[in-house]
């Protein structure tokens, strides 16, 4: 039942926090470089996602309100469909508190509902909200996603021993906790771009304080590489046939077209399948010459 316990290569998962103007695209795309993969970008602002078009290649998808749960995954199963190494979701933020967010979804239950009582919106709501969230952990692609940042507050205890609001800091715009659910998370100040990272389940930035550079990418790229190689999702091996993973579901890759053998072939994700779909591509190959 037990055995030894042994990190597995992963994809991860950031966030990057700062007020507006903190420069959260702009580091997303420079730590995204450094990960090596292609990039996509899943852009709420308002096209500002293409500002930066001559910093490194990468392709946008823009998302306009509403700001369901439900666009956002969608978004994220077509990069990861397509084949992308790297995406990077700005801003999440939107999806919690921007027009068809999950503040506003909570607010048209609660007032089409007779009591006027949150307490069942927010039971049937959050599993949109879930859902989102198990979208981003479990996808197979790294994914960097940016959160503005507001002031936080704390009830605290004054010298007469009355609760009162005290600042402690800035907090993500997003369901309380949610930056926990990151490998890493990254808070940026506004002057200097200085990056803090306030978790990091890597090791490799406590007592870090820097700008974010394609070189943070590629130490994050470095530790993951230093894990064992896990089982790819997409593929799968059965008395001696390999199989992929698709939208219908597991298939052969004998049984395959040459054109869904050169899909596979171009596809990170498929890598494991790559020595059996070349050797189906050339036996094809060498029958259609034979023919000819």
């Amino acid at each position: 039942m037990f055995k030894k316990a042994e990190r597995k290569r992963s994809y991860v998962k950031i966030a990057l926090c700062g007020v507006s103007g903190s420069g959260k695209t702009y580091s997303a795309l420079l730590m995204a470089q450094g990960l090596g993969e292609k990039i996509a970008m899943i852009d709420t602002e308002n096209g500002s996602g293409e500002l930066y078009s001559d910093l490194c290649e990468y392709d946008v998808a823009q998302l306009v309100p509403p700001f369901s749960p439900n666009k956002f995954i969608s978004a994220i199963k077509e990069a990861e469909d397509a084949g992308y190494g790297v995406l990077i979701i700005d801003s999440l933020s939107h999806a919690w508190s921007g027009q068809g967010g999950i503040l506003e979804m909570i607010d048209k239950k609660t007032a089409a509902s007779r009591s006027g009582n949150s307490f069942v919106a927010w039971r049937d709501v959050t599993p949109e909200h879930n859902k989102l969230v198990d979208a981003i952990l479990q996808c197979q692609m790294h994914v960097i996603v940016t959160m503005r940042s507001k002031t936080a507050y704390e009830m605290q205890n004054d010298e007469k021993g009355k609760k009162t609001p005290v600042k402690v800091g800035l907090a993500p715009i997003q369901r309380e906790g949610m930056e926990y659910e990151f490998t890493l998370v990254f808070n940026i100040e506004r002057e200097k771009h200085y990056a803090l990272v306030s978790k990091d389940r890597t090791g490799l930035f406590k007592d870090t304080i820097d700008v974010i550079t394609p070189a943070t990418g590629e130490l994050i790229q470095k530790w993951i590489d230093e894990g064992i190689e896990a089982p790819a999702p997409w593929v799968k091996f059965e008395e001696e046939k390999c199989f992929v993973k698709g939208k219908e579901g597991w298939m052969p890759v004998e049984e395959m077209s040459i054109d869904g053998l050169r899909f596979i072939l171009s596809k990170r994700q498929y890598q494991n399948a790559h020595t059996a779909a070349k050797a189906c591509l050339d036996e094809i190959t060498a029958a259609e010459e034979a023919m000819e």
